[in-house]
This record gives structure tokens, C-alpha cells and sequence, in this order.
């Protein structure tokens, strides 16, 4: 343990008092472990597709929802949800593993997706990912 100045001006310190290096220590521990759970665990968990260096061809059924408009099923418009339905049963029959990428309008209300993963669930699509564009740095929405 240190010896005061004011005791002995001369003194040799026998020993440090490592006590606050400790608590230092310890409270960004602490922390560290907090935010790496939280920078750890998505906030909503996505089926996303995954790339990969093989030679196997993933079939996409495209679904496109617009603010106004029909919904765009690979690119020709589907008017109802009987031509909806009866496109997707042709694409999971076609092949069971496709996968449906649903791009929506920021401006589509939420039933209406639901809706359509709805349809998509009854053809016997479950594998759905979501299409969004990456945030720009100069937008504040």
C-alpha cells in the first residue's frame, strides 16, 4: 500500500492498489457484453437468400405489389387473386423448392402483404423473401 506524501516524502510504495483497474475493467465487460448481444440478434428475422458458388439455378417467383395497380406475378400483371393463386400452384408445382421474393411499395398497406403471403402459403410456397433497396445516407424518413 502507497504511504501518504505528506508522511514520508522518501518513501518506497510497497504496493499498488489495483481495486479501481478492476472496476474499470469489469463495467466495460459489462458493456462489451450488452452491445454484443444487441448488435448480435436481428431485430426481425428474414428468410433472405444466400449466395453460393455452385452451379445450381434457385427459381424465383417474383411477386410485385405497387401502390396502385395489380400485383405483378414475374412480371405480368395478376388482376385477382384466383390468377394470383393458380400462377403460384404452377410455379410450386413446376418446382417444390422455389422461393417468392415479394417487393412491395413503401405506400402498400400491410393487409395486403399479408395477404399475399397469405395466397402464397396456401399454393404451397414457404420459402418468401422480402426485396428491399439498400438506405440512402441523405434520406431522413
Amino acid at each position: 500500500m502507497a504511504t501518504a506524501p505528506s508522511q514520508q516524502g522518501n518513501g518506497i510504495i510497497a504496493g499498488i492498489n489495483v481495486t479501481p483497474l478492476v472496476d474499470i475493467m469489469l463495467v466495460l465487460l459489462v458493456i462489451f457484453m450488452v452491445t454484443m448481444t444487441a448488435a448480435a440478434a436481428p431485430a426481425i428475422p428474414l428468410d433472405l437468400p444466400r449466395a453460393s458458388h455452385t452451379e445450381e439455378v434457385q427459381v424465383i417467383f417474383s411477386v410485385v405489389v405497387p401502390a396502385t395497380g395489380p400485383t405483378l406475378v414475374n412480371g405480368e400483371p395478376a388482376p385477382s387473386d384466383a390468377i394470383f393463386a393458380q400462377r403460384a400452384k404452377a410455379a410450386c408445382l413446376r418446382d417444390p423448392q422455389v422461393r417468392a421474393v415479394i417487393a412491395a411499395d413503401g405506400a402498400v398497406p400491410h393487409r395486403r402483404v399479408i395477404h399475399m403471403l397469405d395466397l402464397l402459403k396456401t399454393a404451397g410456397i414457404g420459402r418468401v423473401a422480402f426485396g428491399a433497396l439498400p438506405a440512402d445516407d441523405d434520406r431522413t424518413e
